[in-house]
């Protein structure tokens, strides 16, 4: 049985300098969140209001066509909208009636604005509420922004997380802790955290968001939070806001990383280490048994990370600490010290850290590492592959299930296989 490796904040790189960069970026919109949400959300809807680009992006990276009818969908702006010689929020009005009427197994509908929405200062917010009114209880509509103009990608989740917070209902909860799990988890990884946090002995918990919008969380002052992702600083800031408190943890990946998590869930319901560990033992083996292979490959090689998902310092960590890779910089688009203050701590001390992106002066510092691997957004992985380098795409890194035990060696297999694919190409 492994022990739990305390840890210590003022070891790491908990203050450590940071670079801070604020030139070209190279990013998706936030509207690329709608992907794994309206798989998530399963009788909600996503109505983004923009242009035909918006409606290709969302449709080409969900790899699904229109005729099978996702839980998704662009009402566009063309010319008349953008020159001010039609009324904008008539428009909507029109394709929400006539979306409700074909999709009435729709109980929540959110409006996404998008680049061009914002540009022409379109009020989402007032057509939300103006559309709630009319439709309520029926569906329920809601809005928040996917634009790019100022974000990376998964701050689309992120918005669209804080925007429900306001509507959960209150918990009656007058004395005992609830532990709720905050962030979009593919289906099988939060019933495998379901699983362990029933052995550990934790009853009161739930997911957010959760599957369906008429099985909202109920929070209150007794609700402690447990994050999921990294990139949730504003559904934190509102769930604060109504009382709940959040419960700090490294991130779940890995074999350390979700046997700390998952100790500190335990810790906010009262539970002794001894019982979590107990609870968890088997899968933390099995973890630490399928990474066992990958880390006989990736031990010692280099990576560097762009800034792209703000997954970026959990994954380095995991790579440095249960895979043994050296960490030639590790760029983030936004580093929110307070809640990766576990994460930091656990970084080998020394590491270059960036925050924002001046993506010509990165590539400049890349180059000159010569890292094994590089983990960036898709607009700099082909040409990279191209000067010789091996990449890995840091999207996939959000698509995939990756957190928890039982996708521990799965999330090392994302690594070693570029690895692999390059030495087979020069064979």
């Amino acid at each position: 049985m492994s022990a739990v490796i305390p840890i210590q904040l003022d070891q790491g790189c908990s203050d450590a300098p940071v670079l801070l960069e604020r030139g070209q970026r190279e990013v998706f919109c936030g509207l690329t969140g709608i992907i794994w949400l309206h798989r998530k959300m399963q009788d909600a809807f996503f109505l983004v209001v923009g242009s035909r680009t918006c409606a290709h992006l969302i449709q080409s990276a969900a790899g699904v066509m229109i005729f099978a009818e996702p839980r998704f969908a662009t009402a566009i702006l063309d010319e008349r909208d953008l020159a001010g010689l039609a009324d904008a929020q008539d428009e909507l009005d029109r394709v929400v009636q006539r979306l409700l009427e074909r999709r009435p197994d729709i109980r929540l509908l959110f409006l996404v604005g998008s680049c061009p929405s914002e540009v022409i200062k379109l009020d989402l917010s007032r057509a939300a509420g103006r559309l709630s009114e009319r439709f309520m209880p029926q569906v329920r509509v809601l809005n928040y922004s996917g634009s790019g103009i100022e974000t990376t990608f998964t701050q689309g989740e992120d918005a669209c997380l804080a925007a429900l917070v306001p509507v959960l209902p209150v918990s009656m909860q007058q004395h005992e802790p609830e532990l709720l799990i905050v962030g979009a988890l593919a289906d099988v990884v939060e019933d495998q955290f379901a699983r362990l946090f029933t052995a550990m002995g934790i009853q009161r918990f739930a997911f957010f968001p959760s599957r369906r919008s008429t099985a909202l969380p109920a929070i209150g002052p007794q609700t402690r939070f447990l994050l999921a992702q990294p990139f949730l600083a504003d559904s934190a800031r509102a769930l604060e806001d109504r009382g709940a408190r959040r419960v700090p943890a490294p991130f779940p990946l890995g074999a350390e990383g979700s046997a700390a998590w998952m100790q500190a869930a335990g810790a906010a319901m009262g539970l002794s280490a001894e019982r979590v560990e107990q609870a968890i033992a088997p899968a933390r083996q099995r973890a630490e048994l399928a990474l066992a292979a990958h880390r006989a490959l990736l031990a010692g090689k280099h990576v560097f990370f762009f800034p792209d998902s703000q997954l970026e310092v959990p994954l380095a960590r995991f790579l440095a600490r249960e895979l043994g890779m050296q960490l030639s910089e590790v760029g983030t688009p936004y580093l929110h010290r307070q809640h990766l203050a576990e994460e930091l701590a656990w970084l080998p001390a020394g590491t270059a850290l960036s925050e924002g992106q001046d993506v010509e002066k990165q590539l400049d510092r890349c180059r000159a590492l010569r890292p094994d691997i590089v983990v960036c957004g898709l607009g700099l992985a082909n040409p990279l592959e191209s000067e010789g380098f091996t990449t890995k795409w840091s999207i996939e890194l959000v698509f995939t299930p990756i957190q928890g035990f039982e996708q521990a060696g799965d999330l090392a297999g994302l690594f070693t296989r570029p690895l692999t694919r390059r030495q087979l190409l020069a064979a």
